[in-house]
C-alpha cells in the first residue's frame, strides 16, 4: 500500500491572531492481496497432473502520512491477505488395451494443490489449494491416486492461519482394477503470537474398485497447524474408503489428522475423525474405519486437544459370485487425547470414541452369514482428560433359508446367523479423569428359516420340513477400565422358523447371548446378552454369562433365557474376585403357549412349554457375597380345546391343554472368602391350564394348571453364613370349562381344570441358611356356562 500524504501546514495568523492548525496526514494504503496461484495443467494420456501455483504473499501495510505542521499523522494501512493456492490439475485418462495384448494405462495422479500465501501484520494466511482428482483406470487397470492438498499459509500477530487444501478423490478402477488412493489433506498453516493455527485439510475419498476389485483407501487428513498462545488448528478428517465391487474388498478409511500443538498457553487442536470403511456390494469384505487422529499437545496452561473419533467400519456384502457373505469391517480406534506439559493448570484432552463395526452380509443358499465387525477401542487420556468409549460391535448377518422339498424329499435346513461383533475396549484415563465405557457387543444374526416339505399325490411320503437355522451368538462386551463398567454382551440371534411337514415344525434353538465385558478396578461388569427366542417348536437360547468383577466391582448379571418350546436357561452371574458381590443369575426363558385344538373336530389342545431354569448366582472369591440365583421361567399357557359344530348328544368340546411347568430357580452363588452365600432363585410360576372347547351340547373340560418350579438352593459359604433357599413357584390356575349354547336337558358346560401344585422350596445353603417359603396351589378353573 502506498504511504499517506503529509498534512498541510497551518496558516499564519494576523497580528494578534491565533495561527491555524496543521492538516491531518493521509492514511496509508492497504496492502495488496496476493495473487491466486495458477491451476496446474491437466495431464495428457496417463501422465500426472500439474502442480497448482503457490498463492502470492499478502502485501505490506502502507506507512502513515507525514505529520503536517501542527497536524496529526495518518494511520498505518492494513496488510493484504495471502492468496489462495491454485488447484492441482486432474490426472489424465488412461490408455485402454492396445491390439496385440498391450497393457492398459493407469489413470494419472492428480496434481498437488498450491500452498496458501502467508499473512502478515494480523491478517489471515491464504487457504491451500485442493489436490487434483485421479483419473479412472483403463480396462483391467487401476484408478490413479488423488493429489495431495496444499498447505495453508502461516499467520502472525493475531491473524488466522490458512486451512489446508482437501485431498483429491482417487480414480475408479475399470473392469477388475482397484480404485486409486485418496489424496492426503494439506496441513494447516502455523500461527505465531496470538494467531490461531489453520485446520488440516480433509483426506480425499478412495476410488471405487472395478468389477471384482478392491476399493481404494481414503486419504489421511492433514495435521492441524501449530500455535504459540493462540489455539492450534484441528486435524482434518480422514477420507472414506472406496467401495469394493462384486466380491472386492472395500477400502479402509483414512486416518484423521493430528491436532496441532500449542506451546505457550493455547489449547491443542482436536484430532481429525477417521474415515468410514468402504462397503462391498456383493460378497466381499468391508473396509475398516480409519483411526481418529490424536489430540494436539499443550504446554504452560493450555488444555490438550481431544482425540478424533474412529471411523465406522463398512458393511459386508451379501453373498455373491463365490457363494459367501462378507463380514463387516472393524471400527477405527479413537484418537488419544492431547498431553499437557510445563506449568499451569491445563488438563489433558479427552480420548475419542471408537468407531462402530459394520454389519455382516446375508448368507447365500446353504452358506454362512457374515460376522459383524468389532467396535474400535476408545482413545486414552492423561492429566484429567476422560477416556473415550469403545465402539459398538456390528450385527451379524442373517442366515439363508432352506429350500423347499419336491416329490417327497426332505426340505433344506436354514443356515446359522452370523455372530455379532465384539464391543470395543474402553479408553484408559490416568491422572484423575474417567475412563470410557466398554462398547456393547453386536447382536447375533437371525437364523434362516427351514424349507417346507411338500405333500405328494398317491402313496408317496410327504417331505419333511427343514430345521430352522440357529441364531448367531451375540458379541462380547468390551472391557471396562479404571473403575468404569464393562460393555453389555450382545443379544443372541433369533432361531429360524422350522419348515412344516404334515403340520409339524422343527424349530431351531435361539442363539446364545454374548459374554459380558469385564469391569476392573471397581467398575461393574456388563450384563450377559439375552438368549435369542427359539423358532416355532425350538428351545430358547441360553442367556450369556455375566462378566467378572475385580477390585470393588460386582459381577455382571447373566442374560435372560430365550422363549421357546422349553425356555432357555438363564445365564450364570459373573464371579466377583475382590470386595464386590457375585452377579445375579439371569431369569429363565418362558415356555410358549400350547397350540389350539382344531375347530370342528373337538381336538385336544397342546400343552404349554416348560419355563427355563434360572441362572446360577455368581461366585464371590473375595470378601463379597455370592450372587442371587435367577428366577425360573414362567410355564406356557395350555392351548384352548377345539370346538365342535355338531349339537348331538356325543358332541363334546375338546379338552384344554395342560399349562407348562414353571422353571426351577437358580442356585445362589457360593462365597469362598469371607462373604455370605447367595440367595436361591424363586421357582417359576406354572402356566395356566387351557380352556375347554365350545360345543352346542357339551362344553369340553378345562385342564390343569402347570406345576410351580422348585426354588433354588441357597449358596454355600466357606466362612460366612449360607444363603437362604429360594421360594417355591406357585402352581398355575386351572383352565375354565368350555361353554355350550343349547339349553335343553342333558346339556352342560365343561368342568374347570384343577389348579397346579406348587413347587418345593429350596434348601438353605450351608452353614445355617434358611429354607425358602412354600408356594401356593393354583385356583381351580370355573365351570363353563351357557353361551347366549
Amino acid at each position: 500500500g502506498g504511504a499517506g500524504g503529509a498534512g498541510g501546514a497551518g496558516g499564519n495568523s494576523a497580528s494578534g491572531g491565533t495561527n491555524g492548525s496543521g492538516g491531518a496526514g493521509g492514511n496509508g494504503g492497504s496492502g495488496g492481496n496476493g495473487d491466486v496461484g495458477a491451476a496446474g495443467d491437466t495431464a495428457v494420456g496417463n501422465g500426472k497432473g500439474g502442480t497448482g501455483g503457490a498463492g502470492g504473499d499478502g502485501g505490506n501495510a502502507g506507512a502513515g502520512g507525514m505529520v503536517g505542521t501542527g497536524g496529526t499523522g495518518g494511520t498505518t494501512g492494513g496488510a493484504g491477505h495471502g492468496g489462495a493456492g491454485g488447484q492441482g490439475g486432474d490426472g489424465g485418462a488412461a490408455n485402454n488395451d492396445g491390439t496385440g495384448g498391450g497393457n492398459a494405462g493407469t489413470g494419472g495422479t492428480g496434481g498437488a494443490g498450491g500452498n496458501g500465501g502467508a499473512g502478515v501484520g494480523g491478517i489471515n494466511g491464504g487457504a491451500g489449494g485442493q489436490g487434483g482428482n485421479g483419473a479412472s483406470g483403463g480396462t483391467n487397470l487401476f484408478g490413479g491416486d488423488g493429489g495431495a492438498g496444499g498447505a495453508g499459509g502461516d499467520a502472525t500477530d493475531g491473524g488466522k492461519a490458512g486451512g489446508g487444501g482437501q485431498g483429491g478423490v482417487g480414480g475408479q478402477g475399470n473392469a477388475g482394477g482397484s480404485g486409486g488412493v485418496g489424496g492426503h489433506g494439506g496441513a494447516g498453516g502455523a500461527a505465531a503470537g496470538s494467531s490461531q493455527g489453520g485446520q488440516g485439510g480433509q483426506g480425499g475419498q478412495g476410488g471405487q474398485g472395478g468389477s471384482g476389485a478392491d476399493g481404494g483407501k481414503g486419504g489421511t487428513g492433514g495435521d492441524g497447524g501449530a500455535s504459540t498462545s493462540g489455539n492450534a488448528g484441528a486435524g482434518g478428517a480422514g477420507g472414506s474408503g472406496g467401495n469394493g465391487s462384486d466380491d472386492g474388498t472395500g477400502g479402509d478409511g483414512g486416518h484423521g489428522g493430528v491436532g496441532g500443538a500449542a506451546s505457550a498457553g493455547g489449547n491443542g487442536g482436536m484430532g481429525g475423525q477417521g474415515g468410514s470403511g468402504g462397503t462391498s456390494t456383493v460378497g466381499g469384505q468391508a473396509g475398516a474405519g480409519g483411526d481418529g487422529g490424536n489430540g494436539g499437545a499443550a504446554a504452560n496452561g493450555g488444555n490438550g486437544g481431544a482425540g478424533g473419533a474412529g471411523g465406522t467400519g463398512g458393511n459386508g456384502g451379501d453373498y455373491g459370485v463365490f457363494g459367501s457373505a462378507g463380514s463387516g469391517g472393524a471400527g477405527g480406534a479413537g484418537g488419544n487425547g492431547g498431553i499437557v506439559t510445563g506449568s499451569g493448570n491445563g488438563h489433558g484432552g479427552d480420548g475419542g470414541n471408537g468407531g462402530a463395526g459394520g454389519q455382516g452380509g446375508i448368507a447365500p443358499d446353504g452358506g454362512a452369514a457374515g460376522s459383524g465387525g468389532a467396535g474400535g477401542r476408545g482413545g486414552a487420556a492423561v492429566s484429567g482428560g476422560n477416556g473415550g468409549n469403545g465402539g459398538q460391535g456390528g450385527q451379524g448377518g442373517t442366515g439363508s433359508n432352506g429350500s423347499d422339498s419336491s416329490n417327497g424329499d426332505s426340505a433344506g435346513n436354514g443356515t446359522i446367523g452370523g455372530n455379532g461383533g465384539n464391543g470395543g475396549a474402553a479408553g484408559t484415563a490416568t491422572g484423575g479423569g474417567h475412563a470410557g465405557a466398554g462398547g456393547t457387543g453386536g447382536q447375533g444374526g437371525t437364523g434362516g428359516d427351514g424349507g417346507n416339505g411338500d405333500s405328494t399325490a398317491g402313496t408317496g411320503p410327504s417331505g419333511t420340513g427343514g430345521q430352522g437355522g440357529t441364531g448367531g451368538t451375540g458379541g462380547n462386551g468390551g472391557a471396562g477400565v479404571n473403575g468404569v463398567n464393562g460393555g453389555a454382551g450382545g443379544q443372541g440371534g433369533t432361531g429360524g422358523v422350522g419348515g412344516t411337514s404334515n403340520g409339524n415344525s422343527i424349530g431351531a434353538t435361539g442363539g446364545a447371548g454374548g459374554q459380558a465385558g469385564t469391569g476392573v478396578d471397581g467398575g461393574n461388569d456388563g450384563n450377559g446378552g439375552t438368549g435369542g427366542a427359539g423358532g416355532d417348536g425350538g428351545r430358547g437360547g441360553n442367556g450369556g454369562q455375566g462378566g467378572i468383577g475385580t477390585g470393588s466391582g460386582n459381577g455382571g448379571t447373566g442374560g435372560q433365557g430365550g422363549t421357546g418350546n422349553t425356555g432357555g436357561v438363564g445365564g450364570q452371574g459373573g464371579t466377583a474376585t475382590g470386595t464386590g458381590n457375585g452377579g445375579t443369575g439371569g431369569q429363565g426363558g418362558s415356555g410358549i403357549q400350547g397350540s389350539a385344538g382344531a375347530a370342528g373336530l373337538g381336538q385336544q389342545a397342546g400343552t404349554g412349554g416348560n419355563g427355563g431354569k434360572g441362572g446360577q448366582g455368581g461366585t464371590a472369591t473375595g470378601t463379597g457375597n455370592g450372587g442371587t440365583g435367577g428366577q425360573g421361567g414362567q410355564g406356557g399357557q395350555g392351548g384352548t380345546g377345539g370346538s365342535t359344530g355338531d349339537a348331538g348328544p356325543t358332541s363334546v368340546g375338546g379338552m384344554g391343554g395342560q399349562g407348562g411347568d414353571g422353571g426351577p430357580g437358580g442356585d445362589g452363588g457360593a462365597a469362598t472368602g469371607g462373604g455370605n452365600g447367595g440367595v436361591g432363585g424363586k421357582g417359576g410360576t406354572g402356566g395356566t391350564g387351557g380352556a375347554g372347547g365350545f360345543s352346542p351340547s357339551h362344553g369340553g373340560p378345562g385342564w390343569y394348571g402347570g406345576k410351580g418350579g422348585n426354588g433354588g438352593d441357597g449358596g454355600t459359604a466357606t466362612s460366612g453364613t449360607g444363603g437362604p433357599g429360594g421360594d417355591a413357584g406357585d402352581g398355575g390356575n386351572g383352565g375354565p370349562g368350555g361353554q355350550y349354547s343349547i339349553q335343553v336337558s342333558g346339556n352342560f358346560g365343561g368342568d374347570g381344570g384343577g389348579g397346579g401344585s406348587p413347587g418345593n422350596p429350596g434348601a438353605g445353603g450351608t452353614p445355617a441358611g434358611a429354607g425358602g417359603r412354600s408356594g401356593s396351589r393354583g385356583s381351580d378353573g370355573p365351570t363353563g356356562g351357557l353361551l347366549f
